[in-house]
């Protein structure tokens, strides 16, 4: 029986954080033996004495599948997420923020000990950030608490590779592409960092040779820990030819797209001033999604998502400021 017309455009299951950004500089990065441009897990303990040593910060909701789904709202695109938070004053302000956007969020809060996530992110002046997360709640998401009704109405379904990490959430997004393909939705997933290719690679290369991963999104340190391969355009092939729809993001050197095994290739958009890179992969996976839902070319799919990088990197925080929507509609006049 052929599935019925979805009536959202695209449902996330990620992390549900509340992201912390302050200003930083490379001498606290090594007084605390951070690496730098990267992101790593912390305990509890760990993210309150690092959190009490930061400067003034930005506190938002966020994670990378909600900082995506916030770019797709912002573009005009009906979404959902899935996600566990804690019933904590956090996760109170978590909800609030990511309905606030028009997205649709009813995961229910748990009860215990396990606080709300939250991503303590230092920018260094050269607009590097630097990651630090404590899962708290959001590792134990578990597939009780998906509701596959909200999954199957969605044209795709959205995975972050951090939460592919933790066993729990791992079964819940398992359970989750299962409901997605009996209703023939499409899946993408983002590869989020090396450290979870690492820890992984062998599960998502079997989901990938499987047919269960539609789109995937990379950058180009991913790509090539994913392929195991040094050269970017080796690994590029190498993935693209085992997947429908590959992205790879490359900074300033712009993306590449693997096709139905043909390649396309796209500038990064100009930015006067870059002064945070947070959110610059969860925006462009924002922008190449809406075009691709509204059927565009390949070609408009990279510009609308570099567009939407562009934009979010030019200011603090993960989340876009200005209006996405003008941004679209003056890029395709």
């Amino acid at each position: 029986m052929p599935a019925s017309a979805p009536s959202l455009d695209v449902v996330a299951v990620g992390n549900a954080i509340v992201d912390v950004i302050a200003k930083s500089d490379d001498a606290f990065l090594a007084e605390h033996a951070l690496t730098k441009g990267g992101m790593q897990l912390i305990d509890a303990e760990m993210a309150e004495s690092l959190y009490g040593e930061m400067d003034a910060a930005i506190e938002s909701s966020g994670g990378s599948a909600a900082n995506t789904l916030a770019g797709l709202a912002a573009l005009g695109k009906k979404c959902g997420f899935i996600g566990q938070v804690r019933d904590d004053q956090l996760g109170t302000v978590f909800a609030h923020d990511i309905r606030a956007l028009g997205i649709r969020f009813d995961t229910v809060a748990l009860t215990g000990d396990a606080p709300t996530a939250r991503c303590l992110i230092l920018v260094t002046p050269d607009a590097q950030r630097t990651m630090n997360t404590f899962l708290g709640a959001s590792q134990y998401l578990p597939a009780k608490a998906l509701d596959v009704d909200l999954i199957q109405s969605a044209a795709i379904l959205y995975l972050e590779g951090y939460l592919w990490d933790p066993e729990q959430p791992r079964a819940a997004m398992r359970a989750a592409i299962d409901a997605a393909r009996a209703a023939g939705r499409k899946v993408a997933f983002t590869l989020s960092d090396n450290f979870v290719i690492d820890r992984h690679r062998a599960d998502f290369i079997d989901l990938i040779d499987q047919g269960f991963i539609d789109i995937l999104f990379s950058n180009e340190g991913e790509i090539q820990s994913l392929a195991e391969i040094d050269d970017f355009e080796a690994a590029v092939a190498s993935i693209g030819a085992r997947v429908p729809v590959l992205v790879s993001t490359r900074s300033e050197k712009g993306a590449v797209a693997v096709v139905a095994g043909v390649r396309y290739e796209a500038p990064a958009a100009a930015v006067e001033t870059i002064v945070d890179t947070t959110g610059a992969g969860d925006l462009f996976a924002s922008g190449f999604l809406a075009a691709h839902i509204d059927g565009r070319s390949v070609e408009d799919c990279l510009a609308l998502g570099a567009a939407a990088a562009a934009e979010v990197i030019a200011h603090y925080g993960a989340r876009p400021e200005a209006d996405l929507k003008l941004i679209e509609a003056r890029l395709f006049a």
